[in-house]
């Protein structure tokens, strides 16, 4: 594994790999033990658009390991390629650092970051897809549930790029996805036909909400409108009426737990009263991007 940009990219063995080290390491983190395996190593955290978890848990982690994070915000760089070529800064990059996180807009930034950089390049957010999250999602049910073979998940709003990188792990893990979105904001197909080859699990695109969480054990949403859509706010709202994670909607599955990437727009996508239930795991999840993110720096950086 030399750089982690998007999941369908690396084997099902290479990724559990990584979630056992995650538990791992949570252990040492919770016992105090954890090991300064990366002393001497510097991270590049890139971001051309802000995020609380995202930078906050890559810099936690690269510290926990001994290591020292750089932060660059996007008022310092602003959108990579404009200021200057991003094979150019890439190859800057890889002089200076030893790793490099970038959170970006654009899905081929982290492509050509990678192929000039020299060093590991992770994807923190891109338009295309979001594996960090995904992986810190596939921890938390695994530590819920015992397993993730088998295990129902139902995606309710706008098939986007977390929407995305859990149908590749589903199929990665063995878990049986449906996602749920407004006619116009369906998870692609082609993301669906290559989820649906990697492996044993299986990703079904629906119309109806009611329909795609009869009886399953998870209950996932996202945002309706992602950074850079505001000026499609109104529409997007419109659109997805009646897609909203409410207690109607998880009578017909009332044992599910629920999840969400965050932020949330609480009265939206979600309802307040579902966040702060006893069957919320949202905030695990979030814990859960520290612990993955840390393993996967002692993967790619030691």
């Amino acid at each position: 594994m030399r750089h982690f940009i998007s999941l369908e990219d690396y084997t099902a063995d290479e990724l559990n790999e990584l979630l056992v080290l995650s538990s791992e390491l949570k252990k040492d983190d919770k016992a105090g033990t954890i090991k300064r395996t990366l002393q001497g190593k510097t991270l590049a955290l890139v971001f051309e658009k802000a995020s609380l978890r995202t930078r906050v848990s890559f810099e936690i982690a690269m510290t926990d390991l001994g290591g020292v994070a750089i932060y660059l915000k996007p008022d310092d760089i602003g959108r990579l390629g404009e200021r200057e070529p991003i094979k150019d800064m890439a190859r800057v990059f890889g002089r200076y650092v030893h790793g490099i996180m970038a959170r970006t807009f654009a899905h081929d930034t982290l492509l050509e970051l990678a192929k000039y950089a020299g060093v590991p390049v992770i994807n923190g957010l891109s338009d295309w897809s979001h594996p960090c999250q995904s992986m810190a999602d596939m921890l938390t049910i695994k530590e819920h549930f015992g397993r993730l073979e088998g295990i129902r998940l139902a995606f309710i709003g706008d098939g986007n790029n977390v929407a995305r990188s859990l149908a590749y792990a589903s199929g990665k893990f063995g878990l049986k996805m449906t996602v749920a979105s407004p006619e116009g904001f369906e998870l692609d197909k082609g993301t669906i036909e290559t989820a649906n080859t990697l492996g044993a699990g299986k990703v079904v695109q629906l119309n109806e909400p009611s329909e795609a969480v009869k009886g399953v054990d998870v209950v996932y949403t996202d945002t309706w409108v992602s950074m850079g859509q505001e000026s499609e706010a109104k529409k997007r709202i419109a659109a997805f009426k009646g897609f909203q994670v409410n207690a109607e909607l998880l009578k017909l599955c009332p044992n599910a737990k629920i999840m969400h990437c965050l932020p949330a727009h609480r009265g939206q996508e979600i309802t307040d009263e579902i966040m702060e239930s006893a069957n919320s795991i949202i905030f695990d999840e979030a814990e859960n991007r520290l612990h993955f993110q840390r393993a996967l720096l002692q993967k790619l950086l030691a």
